[in-house]
């Protein structure tokens, strides 16, 4: 059961998410503050709650509050910052001859009533494959340290000055060949099919994924951290974001294909079913973007498994997990606990 603080969080997100004023919160005194503003840390959307509150007609303690602003304006600082960096980074690989396209983070954000607002991760660059085997070349000099190199999914971390680099040849999930080949098609849209987008910041035009091949790449990538990893609401509300901003330019069709054959549709209408209960998204497609009665249960208990927060215990969250989509986790176990890919298996096999 969500308790009144919870959803107190949830009506403040929604606010925050579409900007619709004066939400009806109880302030019975029942509602903990502190808790409100815990979940939004851990939830990575205190600028998005924030938001709700100039929304609202209703205030947390003046202390409490003036932390919470002076937090969103270290986060909107950083973001600044990130975004500069970013420009510089597109500018040295774009006269390398290097082009790249970013994915989730500061792309992302631009979908928002306020990006700067939006906590600031890492930056994400998605490249083919020469691209990548240059970007390698021109940035590890660049970095102070970083990680073991992915070799099959083609994916390298590294620290530049105080920033997080990643660069991906890829965006497979790991969890099983179905999924990850439905990520090929979408990442073989974005290359060979040129379906882009672009995000003017500041002098640079950067480049991202067109806006059905977002709208994947950005749900398999929170269904992975779902299955194997761990997941906060901001990734529930990137996607709420990204799918409104671009409703009249989706391919419907082209998603409800990839996300069937990724056999992925009942994670799909869960997540839409929470999405739409607790956090106001519209009914947009009747095919897939509509609210689902059936999914109301698995819905309830999917938002409470993620404001309880995940454990960090691979066994616990699975079980849990299991009882949302008991045939899937079952299905994912050797990705989640061995890191088994078994498109990779399958192509170590071709190959010899």
């Amino acid at each position: 059961m969500i308790n009144n603080s919870q959803k107190a969080f949830l009506v403040l997100v929604k606010a925050g998410l579409w900007g619709n004023g004066n939400p009806d919160i109880r302030i019975d005194g029942t509602t903990d503050w502190q808790e409100v503003y815990r979940l939004a840390t851990e939830q990575s959307v205190l600028g998005l709650v924030l938001g709700g509150l100039e929304h609202s007609n209703v205030k947390p303690p003046q202390l409490l509050l003036l932390q919470w602003i002076g937090e969103v304006q270290m986060i909107e600082q950083r973001n600044k910052a990130m975004n500069q960096f970013v420009v510089e980074l597109v500018e040295k690989m774009q006269a390398a001859d290097i082009y790249a396209i970013l994915v989730k983070g500061q792309g992302g954000a631009q979908c928002y009533e306020k990006p700067l607002w939006r906590p600031s991760g890492d930056v994400d660059l998605l490249l083919s494959e020469v691209n990548y085997k240059k970007a390698k070349e021109l940035l590890l000099p660049l970095s102070s340290s970083n990680k073991n190199e992915e070799r099959y999914s083609q994916h390298l971390g590294m620290s530049i000055g105080q920033w997080y680099v990643e660069i991906h040849g890829s965006l497979r999930t790991g969890l099983s060949a179905k999924v990850d080949k439905e990520v090929d098609a979408a990442q073989n849209c974005v290359f060979n099919g040129g379906n882009v987008r672009s995000w003017q910041n500041g002098d640079i035009q950067v480049f991202l994924p067109a806006p059905t091949e977002d709208v994947f790449l950005v749900f398999t990538h929170f269904i992975k951290h779902f299955y194997k990893e761990g997941m906060s609401l901001r990734q529930v509300c990137d996607w709420c974001r990204l799918l409104w901003t671009y409703r009249e330019s989706l391919n419907y069709g082209k998603l409800e294909l990839w996300i069937n054959k990724a056999g992925l549709m009942k994670e799909w209408k869960t997540f839409y079913n929470l999405a739409s209960r607790y956090l106001g998204m519209p009914d947009l497609d009747s095919r897939l973007m509509v609210h689902d009665s059936r999914f109301d249960k698995k819905a309830e208990k999917l938002m409470a498994f993620i404001l309880g927060g995940y454990t960090g215990s691979k066994v616990k969250d699975t079980w849990q997990i299991a009882k949302l989509f008991p045939w899937k986790a079952l299905r994912y176990a050797p990705s989640i606990f061995l890191n088994v890919n078994w498109l990779k298996v399958k192509e170590r096999i071709f190959k010899r």
